[in-house]
């Protein structure tokens, strides 16, 4: 990650050259190059506009220790408070987008939903963060392509595994793994009391096949026959793949398509994804503990968020905010959520650097 000028104007200059080949712009790599020509074009604007305020600067001082008149010198001083107000927040943002990045940022992510305490009332709340995620997404312009689904007689969801494609999709959602709490009155409650439930969310980082290396002789496949929702062409035939990685016990069963080749290549995807997101958890616990309690540690376990159905208000324990209009927020409105979040770890990342 470049953190100087003169490293963002070599970095830049190398993706110039890149994007003057007709042929990138079909290329995988295409939109990473473009979004990092935008940011490396507004680093260099804020490092330009950074030095213009602290030439301006130090001109109003000159004027002030000069023989000018008590007006100017007034004058001068005012505009020093001024400009050393804009100097602050051009360095704020400089800072922002220059601090070291998590290398996974950029990635799709495949995101795990899991009904936990609370029976059908949690089961029906994993389906409702399951929509939230879709309509943010939506909002975003991200694709969603759901892989595996389990749901129940209620509606809800038991599972549901799907996918969030589209750059910087995980350092947008890699924040969302954890426990998420809900407190309300269920639909079935007769007395109106309130329950609270809980359900599981791992977002893991979308792997492909150079990233992780997995050995055909390392697994176990075995094809059944599809049981469940899926209408009689999928109920009738083995098309169900269920896949065991050896060395670490993982098993991915996928049903969902009526081929079992693209059953096996969803789970495939799955599981080099859970593989991924242990290296991962791995290289993050050399992060200091500010970090791993605000990115989650690998069990998943942590309670990281609070809906309150009954006061209108959503709480993250991670950093004490909080807000209300859950329904906006159920439509897929999280966004000052996650930006809240974002800006923790960028603070928590600079005073690491000091």
């Amino acid at each position: 990650m470049s953190t100087n000028k003169t490293d963002i104007e070599s970095e830049l200059a190398e993706i110039n050259e890149k994007l003057q080949d007709p042929l990138v712009f079909s290329s995988k790599d295409y939109p990473y190059l473009a979004k990092r020509q935008n940011e490396l074009n507004q680093i260099l604007t804020l490092f330009k506009n950074q030095s213009k305020l602290l030439n301006d600067i130090e001109e109003a001082k000159n004027i002030i220790k000069s023989n000018a008149d008590d007006d100017l010198k007034d004058l001068a001083e005012s505009e020093i408070e001024s400009l050393s107000q804009e100097l602050d927040e051009t360095n704020s943002k400089l800072n922002s987008l220059i601090v070291p990045q998590d290398p996974n940022n950029s990635r799709s992510v495949i995101i795990e939903i899991r009904a936990a305490a609370g029976g059908d009332e949690s089961s029906l709340f994993a389906s409702e963060l399951f929509r939230m995620y879709s309509r943010w997404s939506e909002n975003h312009n991200y694709k969603i392509e759901i892989l595996s689904e389990n749901a129940n007689e209620v509606g809800g969801f038991k599972e549901i595994i799907f996918s969030v494609n589209g750059v910087d999709a995980y350092k947008n959602l890699k924040y969302e793994a954890g426990v998420h709490r809900v407190q309300r009155v269920p639909t079935t409650e007769s007395q109106g009391r309130i329950h609270t439930s809980t359900v599981t969310v791992a977002v893991l980082p979308e792997a492909e096949e150079k990233d992780i290396e997995i050995n055909p002789n390392d697994l176990r496949i075995d094809v059944y026959r599809s049981s469940g929702h899926g209408g009689q062409s999928v109920n009738t035939t083995d098309s169900a793949v269920r896949i065991t990685h050896i060395p670490t016990g993982i098993m991915v069963a996928n049903q969902d398509e009526k081929s079992q080749i693209k059953n096996k290549a969803k789970a495939l995807s799955i599981l080099r994804a859970r593989l991924l997101a242990i290296k991962i958890e791995d290289e993050q616990k050399k992060l200091s503990e500010a970090r791993i309690a605000l990115i989650g540690s690998g069990d998943r376990s942590e309670k990281i968020r609070t809906y309150n159905f009954p006061q209108d208000r959503i709480t993250d324990h991670r950093i004490n905010y909080s807000r209300s209009n859950i329904p906006q927020a159920m439509d897929g409105d999280i966004d000052d959520i996650i930006s809240k979040l974002q800006e923790a770890e960028a603070k928590i990342v600079n005073e690491e650097k000091r």
